[in-house]
């Protein structure tokens, strides 16, 4: 059809679909809104709209080719570009900015921002245990439900269902960490322009009442003969085993246990020191090696002492044991859900106060930082008064296990006051 031939506007979509080129473009208006159909010399169809410019010349702006955007859907458009006109607004420019975030989106997905905070945290010289456990909350949690999703895009729902999807496990610590870490990642990415708002900065106000703390399951005095006895039988390889010991024996992390290099131990001086990068309060900690500890770590050595680690993992994805390791030696000598390896050192922190010694010694022993411990302490502070109350803690044990007489518990508790005695007038000389 030719343009000559048009009767009547609007145009009906009979003459849009069979207006023939010419030798040169031309526009057709369609009859309303300022609307036009343009017909190229190569029979093309797109649809365009007049619209005035803030600056009061006339301009136009394209809506899309013909038939992919119907005559319909072209009016919405014009009606859209006049009312962003009337706003004063350039439908052109507001249609690139458009463009512009959306290929920001798409270059800025989230698991690059979430990269970016884990560097930073790294940068900061956190311990190797804080990072290992935020590395596992970002690939566990975080990068599987939002790692691929534009930053820009994320919305306050899409957090939320994070949040209520580890609250249906009941890992109500992991969702705290979590909810912190996404703050912090989103706050980040408003600062280096790449989203404007936090969707999980209100995350804490859905969130569900976290349980009453409850202590991990532990031994008290009257259950350890037979729990040593037990142990001291166990069928558990002889690295699980001596985690075991070493974590009894020490009060340590169960974490600082698994983790421990051989570099870190002294034979000569009986001393383990961590160094500040593992430990949860970034400093330094000495721990003393009693006797027994000292024999158990010996025999060791010739099993594990060419290697880094005291207790090297199965196979290069694991470098030490597993967590479960201990708590798994436990239970295959009937004590599960009786104790687990972070218990012991709730055991030794009750049984040490229980029997008199210094509250500050069994503190700093535990590497706790709290008032009463003179704040801010030095990696060997009390380690004398430490190394005898550790080696009275191991005697004690191995007396629990053969069997305690009243009168060799009588005699334990006489010691304590006279090595403390002992140890303050060694320090005092020295």
């Amino acid at each position: 059809m030719k343009r000559s031939d048009i009767k009547r506007r609007p145009l009906a979509d009979t003459v849009l679909s069979t207006l023939e080129a010419e030798l040169k473009e031309y526009r057709e208006s369609y009859g309303i809104d300022r609307l036009y159909f343009v017909v190229s010399a190569n029979g093309r169809k797109r649809w365009e709209v007049r619209y005035k410019k803030p600056d009061g010349k006339w301009g136009w702006h394209g809506l899309g080719s013909y038939p992919d955007v119907t005559a319909k859907k072209a009016r919405e458009k014009a009606q859209a570009a006049q009312t962003l006109v009337s706003d004063g607004i350039d439908p052109i420019h507001h249609k690139a900015a458009l463009k512009a975030a959306r290929e920001a989106s798409v270059l800025n997905p989230f698991h690059e921002s979430v990269a970016y905070w884990f560097q930073r945290k790294t940068d900061d010289g956190l311990a190797e245990s804080t990072l290992r456990l935020m590395r596992g909350y970002l690939d566990n949690d975080i990068l599987p439900a939002l790692g691929n999703k534009p930053i820009a895009e994320i919305t306050p729902r899409d957090c939320a269902l994070l949040q209520e999807k580890i609250e249906a496990r009941g890992a109500t610590n992991t969702r705290d960490k979590i909810r912190v870490a996404l703050r912090q990642i989103f706050s980040q990415a408003i600062a280096r322009g790449l989203c404007e708002v936090n969707p999980a900065s209100e995350l804490v106000s859905i969130a569900t009442k976290t349980p009453k703390a409850k202590h991990y399951p532990h031994l008290l005095e009257p259950e350890l003969p037979a729990f040593l006895q037990a142990l001291c039988t166990s069928t558990s390889r002889t690295p699980a085993r001596t985690a075991t010991w070493l974590c009894l024996w020490t009060a340590s992390r169960p974490g600082m246990v698994r983790w421990a290099e051989w570099s870190e131990i002294d034979f000569v001086t009986a001393l383990w020191t961590i160094p500040a990068d593992k430990m949860k309060m970034r400093r330094a900690h000495m721990v003393p090696l009693s006797k027994q500890a000292l024999e158990a770590l010996r025999e060791l050595h010739r099993i594990t002492g060419r290697g880094r680690y005291l207790f090297p993992g199965i196979g290069a994805k694991q470098p030490v044991i597993s967590e479960n390791t201990i708590n798994l030696t436990l239970r295959k000598i009937g004590y599960k859900g009786r104790l687990v390896g972070h218990g012991t050192r709730h055991t030794a922190s009750t049984l040490l106060r229980e029997h008199g010694w210094d509250k500050d010694h069994v503190e700093v022993q535990l590497a706790h930082k709290e008032e009463g411990v003179a704040g801010i302490y030095n990696q060997a502070q009390y380690l004398p008064q430490r190394r005898a109350m550790m080696q009275w803690y191991a005697d004690y044990l191995d007396c629990l296990a053969s069997g305690m007489t009243p009168a060799q518990r009588a005699d334990f508790d006489r010691r304590i006051n006279t090595v403390e005695s002992n140890v303050i007038e060694l320090v005092k000389r020295a």
